[in-house]
């Protein structure tokens, strides 16, 4: 049997695999072809005149690397920083991006079926940048597109122009 078929046989066709992370008591989804890695949090060096929901820039093997604090960023009520929190770096278009959330739950891979639109409502989360909400049993995920909710004009961190 060929590698394509052992892989087509294994997943099912279109599913897609998303990083999943709590932010207070929401359940977010991400590609996870956009995650670089997974890191504990540590207090970045603060930027003066930045937007209060980008905490600063760490020094990522040699790569400045601005961190947003999704939580400010979505008006969550401001959580502690405790040993579940950590940074998701992100590699967006060649350019490195770290998130800070609440907590990293686990991958999981979901099928177009199991995606269903997103209501149109008013949000902290531009709906541009929702995909969707993915159903998994009891458990409802935003699926968010992150290269475009971090390529927003008010992020000011990835230029849309490739």
């Amino acid at each position: 049997m060929s590698v394509m078929g052992k892989t087509a046989d294994s997943a099912p066709t279109g599913a897609r695999e998303y990083l999943t992370f709590r932010l207070d008591q929401e359940e977010y989804g991400i590609d996870i072809l956009k995650v670089q890695e997974i890191r504990g949090y540590e207090p970045p060096t603060r930027i003066a005149n930045a937007p209060e929901f980008i905490k600063g820039v760490v020094n990522l093997r040699g790569t400045i690397v601005p961190i947003v604090d999704m939580r400010l960023k979505f008006n969550c009520a401001q959580a502690d920083y405790n040993s579940f929190t950590v940074v998701i770096i992100l590699n967006l278009r060649n350019r490195v991006v770290g998130i800070v959330v609440d907590s990293v739950s686990d991958v999981m891979e979901l099928t177009p079926e199991s995606i269903r639109v997103a209501p149109d409502i008013e949000s902290a989360i531009d709906n541009s940048c929702i995909l969707g909400l993915g159903s998994v049993g009891e458990r409802m995920l935003i699926l968010l597109d992150i290269e475009k909710l971090m390529s927003s004009v008010d992020m000011g961190l990835v230029t849309t122009a490739e």
